[in-house]
């Protein structure tokens, strides 16, 4: 029986670990891929505070070693269920059960990709999902945009204030974001938009990359310096769904991560909120902890 079972070894899960332990509780992080997420995946961040740059790894590593240091286990398993029974928690496990007085969901949300190839490859190599983090790195050069959302249209109108040129790329023949949205991108100069368009590849070709794409059934050839990829994001809340309301996949909690049920806390990209980078993730993670902790001290 542990204080706290922490689901998720992302910046939030880690966070909440170290702030746990801090206040004394017995804590289990369970995590069934890469400690750290979708971090690791970035080559360099600029944008954490502390840090004038480091890789996502690293930033990943010092999290992971500081919740260890502290007292935190960890066990690398997937989690199937949640079952609630009294003042237990169960989390069930493809190699067991655990029990724990409070619950911090922080599962993460992995960004959709097109599953075309060369795409896994390039991912952090030229693909990027996140114009907020990565669009520095591609200053006066061209990029290009997949997607015609509203995430797909902000990051175009982002990039376009820094980039020389921003082609976006729409499966159909309208985008599907906001009318303002729209119109604001259409303003500028310095972006093109390709419409009913299908991604077949990708490909490195020295420092840009090549996009193979279909349109009206006739196959063309893109090239540019950065892909951004923005078609959506996916949690992975499943396993809680019959225990805590989700919102279109994502676990919906009020202001200090608490959800419907007593003692099920959520902290991170898979809860339903604006704003998805690792410091709010990091600041969800430390909120979702302390109200963990006075949930398990009034218990």
């Amino acid at each position: 029986m542990y204080d706290i079972l922490i689901v998720g070894a992302g910046p939030a899960g880690l966070t909440a670990a170290i702030y746990a332990r801090r206040a004394g509780k017995s804590v289990l992080i369970l995590e069934k891929g890469t400690l750290g997420g979708q971090m690791t995946f970035s080559p360099k961040i600029e944008n954490y505070p502390g840090f004038s740059e480091l890789s996502g790894l690293e930033l990943s590593d010092k999290m992971a070693d500081q919740a260890l240091a502290l007292g935190a286990e960890i066990e690398i398993d997937t989690v199937r269920s949640l079952e609630i029974l009294n003042d237990r928690k169960i989390l069930h496990c493809e190699g067991g059960d655990f029990q724990g007085k409070a619950v911090i969901i922080s599962t993460g949300a992995k960004h959709r990709m097109l599953s075309v190839p060369g795409e896994a490859e390039l991912v952090g190599k030229g693909i990027s999902f996140c114009a907020v983090c990565d669009g520095a790195f591609f200053e006066k050069k061209e990029v290009l945009v997949i997607g015609g959302g509203n995430s797909a249209l902000q990051e175009a109108e982002l990039l376009s204030r820094t980039c020389s040129k921003v082609t976006v790329i729409q499966n159909l023949s309208v985008f599907t974001g906001e009318k303002r949205l729209q119109e604001l991108l259409l303003r500028k100069a310095n972006v093109e938009c390709v419409f009913s368009a299908t991604v077949c590849s990708f490909k490195k070709e020295g420092e840009r990359i090549e996009v193979e794409i279909s349109v009206a059934g006739n196959t063309k050839k893109l090239y540019a310096e950065g892909v951004f990829v923005a078609v959506g994001l996916s949690p992975d809340n499943t396993p809680f769904e019959g225990c805590v309301t989700l919102k279109n996949g994502y676990v919906l909690s009020n202001e200090t991560c608490q959800t419907n049920c007593p003692g099920v806390f959520t902290a991170g990209d898979c809860r339903t909120k604006s704003v998805r980078q690792i410091t709010t993730a990091v600041s969800d993670g430390a909120v979702a902890a302390l109200a963990a902790c006075e949930y398990v001290e009034n218990a």
